[in-house]
């Protein structure tokens, strides 16, 4: 081959070499600065299930990275040395396609992490719990996207369906806790196999989702529901989703106890049946199906006035807030995302109040949003202080020593909710704690 032909061939080779060399180096920066900020935020705790990725199995691919639908939005996983790595744990929200991408089994989703315990009830491929005859379903097996969700309670009310005496009169097929996407799910499947049903929310309709705060996206994928078909979204706002379950409660005729709550669940002698005790009634039924969130219970400041009721548990609506004094209280991306939308309101004015000295557990936008709007002064940001009382028109902060009031007409209170695990284990089924095991 003459010289000439081989320059020829040789240079476009090298060019395609080089340039795949700089494209790797450059999407290896990128993946070792969000490690470095995800270490320097102390967002290092996945808040749901995760991957863990076995190096020695890894053959950089890049396979997990493609399939992973949050990848676009916040970097989740990257490549560093040549093998995958989980650089924004805290941007996981364990869609689990990582996992089914990998060519070589190099990854495992897993709950928790060896600092930080999840507390999973123990379940069966059924969905059925140690307690034979109530079954979980949802957020708090640990499926919190609405997709998972969904299919988790057509096929828990699949199994339902599959237990010994059903139909029996006088009492329930199933009780479903809940009308998350979970429970609404499950509830078709019970109208569907036209089963003697009732379900109970203690709230509205769609669960978490419901609280989310107005004009929130809600990243999911077209799920099957029963009786309905095809539900065609894949990235809608949190109103848009709700209007749609609306819309099939009542072309459906769907049929949801609300604002009532469950308050115990006792088995009865014959071993085969479960009277089920609300704040509004007693229901005798074969089957009990728990579809609630994980958050439980909001987590209250116990602090003198906090039963005012300028005092709420969650943001609905951030124009409601318009030309008003508002606190918020926590430090999670529920407590950052209020504080910031109710501060790009016009009129109002914004206090952010955390216990920590860093807004540890929130993600990086939302915690770039607050920053941003208290160094422009639309937002006061007060760390390491704590909510003292509550009075009419006025707040008391401590903040490393010193008293601070502050005029208010509205507190938010964000700091998480009590996990529903005592109920759980009062009712006898088995809880466990994952420290990043599957």
């Amino acid at each position: 081959m003459s010289p000439l032909l081989l320059t020829l061939y040789l240079v476009p080779i090298l060019a395609i070499f080089v340039w795949y060399i700089r494209s790797r180096m450059r999407r290896e920066r990128a993946s070792l600065l969000a490690a470095e900020e995800a270490i320097a935020a102390s967002m290092l705790e996945p808040p749901s299930l995760h991957p863990v990725i076995d190096i020695h199995k890894c053959v950089g691919c890049r396979s997990c990275i493609a399939a992973c639908p949050e990848q676009n939005a916040h970097p989740v996983l990257g490549i560093i040395r040549g093998k995958a790595r989980l650089v924004g744990p805290s941007n996981c929200i364990g869609h689990g396609a990582c996992e089914k991408a990998c060519p070589v089994d190099a990854i495992q989703l897993v709950f928790g992490t060896e600092r930080r315990g999840v507390d999973i009830p123990l379940v069966q491929p059924n969905f059925e719990t140690t307690v034979p005859g109530i079954f979980i379903a949802g957020e708090l097996g640990g499926m919190g996207l609405i997709k998972n969700a969904i299919e988790q309670g057509k096929q828990a009310m699949d199994s339902v369906k599959k237990l010994n005496g059903l139909g029996k009169s006088g009492r329930f097929d199933v009780v479903i806790v809940g009308a998350g996407p979970a429970g609404f799910a499950a509830s078709l499947g019970a109208m569907q196999g036209k089963m003697r049903y009732v379900t109970i929310e203690q709230d509205s309709l769609g669960g978490t989702v419901a609280h989310f705060p107005r004009g929130k996206l809600v990243m999911t994928k077209p799920a099957l529901l029963p009786v309905v078909g095809m539900m065609q979204f894949t990235e809608t706002s949190k109103e848009k989703l709700l209007e749609f379950w609306h819309g099939v409660e009542r072309e459906t005729g769907l049929k949801v106890q609300y604002n009532e709550r469950v308050t115990g669940i006792t088995k009865k002698p014959d071993g085969t049946s479960f009277e089920v005790e609300t704040t509004k009634g007693t229901y005798e039924t074969r089957a009990v199906m728990l579809t609630i969130g994980r958050r439980g219970t909001p987590r209250q400041l116990g602090v003198p006035g906090e039963e005012h009721s300028k005092v709420v548990y969650r943001l609905i609506d951030p124009e409601q807030y318009r030309n008003q004094h508002v606190l918020v209280v926590g430090g999670g991306d529920s407590a950052l995302e209020a504080a910031h939308s109710i501060a790009e309101q016009s009129g109002t004015t914004v206090t952010l109040s955390y216990r920590s000295a860093a807004f540890t557990r929130a993600k990086a936008k939302n915690r770039n949003k607050v920053e941003a709007l208290a160094a422009a002064g639309q937002m006061q940001i007060l760390l390491n202080s704590n909510v003292k009382t509550i009075q009419g028109d006025s707040v008391l902060i401590e903040q490393e020593g010193k008293s601070i009031p502050i005029k208010n007409d509205a507190v938010i209170v964000s700091a998480g909710g009590i996990l529903p695990t005592g109920f759980l284990k009062e009712v006898g089924i088995t809880v466990e704690t994952k420290y990043g095991t599957a």
